[in-house]
């Protein structure tokens, strides 16, 4: 899943790249009481009839669950939230029984319990029981526009017991056998294909029966009800369609082309042709998810499916297609090959993320993804280094401990251990290893030694002592080498944490894969992506030190993949810094840069120094190089350039350093690259919000507003850098006209966009309206906390941003679901004083937020990091500000 469901987050503007790291914080994970289901009694297969009634609300259904009895029993528990049983008999090898039913809300558990004993063997239970169709965005649920109701449903990781009862666990996999009667002039959507579509039961209804899946889990289940109209086509036999509700069917063609691209290239790689006969991916008003991978039934938000591709920015066309590549990986890796238990959920979220930008690089490869994935690689490595990170894998028993595993470790942190690894065997030995993982496994569950030791047995290296070491510990490693001679370097490794407040040594030592520059690399720099013809070394937790090839420059992380810090001699570091821009790729750039940053963070090296080498890479051609310099700096800005005088200074330096770049770039012309495209607004949005131009603000606003009155006359990705800037120097009739926008508007990505604008209003009383609009019933509870936590992103809207948050709690409060406020709280972690800091444990101890214990701990963390980090390097930025140049 995307974004908290696959859950899969979807990559920001970097305009919101705080907010985005925020939706990625990790959380502790605490001990709780199980709440797992007996193994004695499995599921084979269930029959699901089900009527929903949209307009009150509700569903009935009726259901048997074909099971499997090891030994005999008096009473079977399964899971059931929300359900109210009308009867529950049992047809075992024996006469037939009526149940007596009782409920555990709290384990969300429904026990059958029996007068006589059902002996073992085969039984069917069958069920008749209503529902509702709730407003939380999980179960089966309503989702809805301005016209009507939806029926639809999301139920990963633990609700699709809100809609049926069931063995609401990964491990029990079944068959389904599903229908739903429905209005006659609605369609239903499903997992399997429409095998029948009858009259009745009753006037004005028909029910459509669908085919028989193959054996998934519960939550891979989806049944969606609705005028849902379609685009269709047809790759490798398969039946594609991408659907919508009919006001938005004409924006469904460009998912539809990334999904035939990405059917056929997994068939390829996997070797295992695509299960089923057909696979819809349908965009649903109201989904708090990303996407989600329900098996052939794909289902999206909006905004992540549905495009313009003739009016859309290169990060819409690339979101798209990150989300469509990222849920049909999960139909061979997590569908069709299942985790056995949550604590491995990262076997389906960190496989299918490394995989989304293997799919998309062979699709795009003018999109630069390997310096895209490096890029967001740093921000894993930032969050990995938090003291309270967790391990990928963890345990977790209850629905709340479940839910929190949806986060960067799960996607981001295990997929880069994915990439560091396939980088140390080779691209053709790795995918070996995972055609005989899933081979092994299909149509089962799984675990990570599963996984790891497929690997092993492929590449005949150790594999197995690779992952376990990474997947088991929690925490980053920084690798410091001293200076190379006779061959050898000196080496050691700890763990890293991105606070100078954390001084103790950590007991972690890892077994990983460091993989060194070679002459022949640098002989091929022109080709601007590292070949396979790696030089690695296995550091292990007793290795002092490594050897190392003869190459002109000494650099220890090959194309930025390998999952640690490093810190260089300054011989080493000064040489480095010295051919940045000729000895390094751009996503050895990117690692490089980062691997400073989090020097600085800590206290290891001098603001100006970052500086320094930002300044280096100003003239650097790929826009991702360029937007991980610019994320350190705009920290600088907001938490180190304490005052006026300071960020002053700070602007002019920006502006003379990046104006003159941004003005060699020229005028945006028709046959420019998506990387110019891309650097162009880059450079735009980074000077006219930090900068101090006032001709380049005025231009921003006059390419702002000539793309809001004629979207086609301005590619989009410089439409919305000038809508940024503007929205940061805007005024009242700029907001009204972007309210409007968003109140009007069809197109999803123009429509969100303008939803986030009205939260980068600087002057307080927009800052006041943007939150008081966010909390209205005019704003779908699936974005709001999105809107809340923006508007807390930057200094200049933070202050008034945290009061009408307070003032207006109710309405804030009414807008945050069980899986999305933890969002607010963690966005709160984004001030740096102590006031600020005990007014946000303080509020959110008598105003709480469900979900968000864990949360708040890691706000309250982040906000003293800030303190201590200010206090170390704000002198550092003072003294280096007076030592520039003048104008």
């Amino acid at each position: 899943m995307k974004n908290h469901a696959c859950r899969c987050c979807t990559k920001p503007l970097r305009a919101f790249s705080a907010a985005a790291a925020i939706l990625l914080a990790c959380v502790a994970v605490q001990p709780a009481a199980a709440q797992r289901l007996a193994d004695t009694i499995a599921p084979t297969h269930y029959t699901l009839k089900l009527t929903p009634d949209l307009k009150a609300a509700t569903f009935s259904g009726v259901e048997k669950i074909d099971v499997n009895i090891k030994q005999p029993v008096k009473s079977i528990t399964l899971n059931a939230a929300e359900i109210e049983f009308q009867s529950v008999t049992i047809y075992p090898n024996g006469p037939k029984q009526t149940a007596t039913v009782t409920l555990d809300a709290g384990k969300e558990q429904a026990t059958f319990a029996f007068a006589n004993t059902v002996p073992a063997g085969s039984a069917t239970l069958e069920i008749h029981y209503t529902g509702i169709l709730n407003n939380e965005l999980r179960g089966f649920y309503l989702s809805k526009t301005a016209r009507r109701n939806y029926a639809v449903t999301q139920f990963e990781p633990t609700d699709a017991r809100r809609a049926f009862p069931c063995f609401d666990e990964p491990a029990f996999k079944a068959t389904f056998d599903i229908s739903l009667v429905v209005d006659a002039r609605d369609t239903a959507i499903s997992n399997g294909q429409i095998v029948s579509d009858t009259p009745g039961p009753g006037a004005g209804k028909h029910t459509i029966e669908f085919g028989i899946t193959p054996r998934m889990s519960t939550y891979l289940v989806a049944f969606l009800v609705g005028d849902f109209e379609c685009t269709s086509g047809q790759q490798d036999g398969v039946n594609i369609r991408v659907c919508a509700t009919p006001d938005k069917v004409a924006y469904t063609s460009y998912a539809l082309g990334i999904a035939k691209f990405a059917l056929h290239y997994y068939n390829q790689y996997f070797g295992i042709p695509y299960p089923l006969k057909k696979l819809d991916l349908i965009a649903l008003p109201d989904f708090e998810a990303g996407a989600m991978e329900n098996f052939g039934a794909i289902t999206y938000r909006e905004r992540t499916l549905l495009i313009d591709p003739r009016n859309a920015t290169e990060q819409e066309k690339q979101t798209v297609a990150i989300d469509v590549t990222h849920e049909m990986a999960h139909q061979w890796f997590g569908d069709l090959v299942t985790m056995q238990w949550w604590n491995n959920l990262w076997l389906n979220e960190g496989f299918a993320t490394w995989m989304e930008n293997k799919a998309t690089a062979a699709m795009h490869p003018e999109w630069n993804i390997p310096q895209t994935v490096a890029e967001n690689e740093q921000s894993t490595l930032n969050l990995d280094a938090q003291p309270s990170t967790r391990a990928i894998r963890a345990p977790a028993d209850t629905p709340d401990e479940i839910n929190q595993m949806f986060d960067g470790i799960a996607y981001g942190k295990a997929s880069d251990v994915l990439l560091a690894v396939e980088n140390y065997e080779g691209s053709e030995v790795f995918r070996a290893g995972v055609r005989a993982y899933l081979r092994a496994h299909l149509y089962g569950n799984a675990t990570a030694e599963d996984f790891w030791n497929a690997q092993t047995a492929v590449s005949h290296k150790p594999v197995n002592k690779i992952m376990d070491s990474l997947v088991t510990q929690r925490g980053v490693p920084v690798l410091t080498f001293g200076e190379p001679a006779a061959g050898k370097v000196a080496v050691s490794q700890r763990r890293f944490f991105l606070s100078p407040l954390v001084h103790a040594d950590a007991r972690e030592r890892w077994t990983i894969p460091v993989c060194f520059k070679t002459g022949e690399q640098q002989q091929e720099q022109k080709q601007k992506q590292p070949d396979e013809r790696q030089n690695c070394e296995v550091l292990t937790p007793s290795s002092h030190a490594l050897r190392v090839p003869a190459a002109p420059i000494f650099f220890a992380n090959v194309g930025g993949r390998g999952y640690y810090r490093s810190a260089y001699a300054q011989p080493q570091y000064d040489a480095l810094t010295a051919q940045v821009e000729t000895a390094l790729l751009p996503a050895e750039r990117i690692g490089f840069t980062g691997d400073e940053w989090a020097r600085v963070r800590v206290g290891k090296a001098p603001v100006g120094q970052y500086l320094a080498l930002v300044a280096a890479l100003k003239q650097d051609p790929d826009f991702q190089v360029i937007e991980n310099a610019f994320n350190g700096l705009n920290v600088v800005y907001e938490q180190l350039a304490g005052t006026p005088k300071e960020r002053a200074a700070l602007s002019k330096w920006i502006t003379a350093t990046f104006a003159p770049v941004y003005q060699k770039l020229g005028p945006a012309s028709a046959g420019d690259s998506a990387n110019t495209v891309q650097l162009r607004a880059e450079l735009l949005q980074e000077i006219g919000s930090y900068g101090d131009s006032p001709q380049l603000v005025a231009e921003a606003r006059a390419i702002a507003d000539r793309y809001l009155d004629n979207p086609a006359s301005t590619h989009a990705t410089l439409g919305h850098a000038a809508l940024i800037v503007a929205a940061r120097h805007g005024d009242a009739a700029l907001f009204d006209r972007l309210q409007r926008v968003y109140e009007t508007s069809n197109n999803p990505d123009l429509e969100n966009f303008a939803l986030r604008m009205l939260s980068q209003f600087p002057l307080p009383e927009l800052v006041q309206r943007a939150v008081v609009f966010d909390a209205s019933s005019a704003v779908r509870n699936q974005d709001a906390p999105l809107e809340f936590a923006a508007s807390l992103d930057r200094e200049s809207t933070r202050p008034a941003a945290w009061s009408a948050i307070k003032a207006h709690w109710n309405s804030v409060h009414r807008q945050l679901t069980t899986g999305n406020g933890e969002r607010l709280v963690s966005a709160a972690g984004n001030f740096c004083s102590a006031p600020a800091r005990d007014d946000v444990q303080q509020f959110f101890a008598s105003h709480t937020v469900a979900a968000s214990s864990a949360s708040l701990r890691h706000a309250v963390e982040r906000i003293n990091e800030c303190i201590e980090f200010r206090s170390q390097q704000e002198p550092q930025l003072k003294s280096w500000l007076a030592a520039q140049p003048g104008p």
